[in-house]
């Protein structure tokens, strides 16, 4: 079993404070001979659409680097985007980020202009009072 960040609990929390079901902690992803691990996964009734299934990764970007940190983010990113799409394709790909980390560092236009071209879905969680700040799919 994987490590958890160590945002997983204020995310966890967040989401739940926004709705959520916590269906799974390390959501098993299981592609031919891969096994993988997403963070959380959790489900949403919404009036509209029904019920709306996420898979989460949680990113604390503490490491030395933040663009290092960014990489092997966006490679864990497309790799669940690409299994999920085909074994699970009713199930979305959220990168879960500190609002914190966000300002700092994913508001570069360099930064930015990745996500857009990469079409990252992430979310901002306030750590203290553990709240989603702003969805961005």
């Amino acid at each position: 079993m994987p490590a958890r960040d160590i945002y997983h609990d204020a995310v966890k929390n967040a989401l739940v404070k926004d709705g959520w079901t916590i269906t799974a902690e390390n959501f098993q992803i299981r592609f031919k001979e891969l096994k993988l691990y997403g963070d959380l996964e959790a489900k949403k009734i919404f009036a509209q659409k029904g019920v709306e299934k996420i898979v989460v990764e949680v990113k604390s970007f503490i490491g030395v680097s933040a663009i290092t940190e960014f990489q092997k983010a966006l490679g864990q990113y497309r790799i669940y985007k690409r299994i999920l799409g085909q074994t699970k394709p009713d199930v979305k790909v959220y990168l879960a980020i500190a609002d914190a980390v966000f300002n700092r560092f994913f508001a570069g236009e360099g930064i930015r202009f990745i996500i857009e071209q990469e079409e990252v879905s992430f979310f901002t969680v306030d750590l203290e009072s553990e709240e989603i700040v702003q969805w961005k799919s």
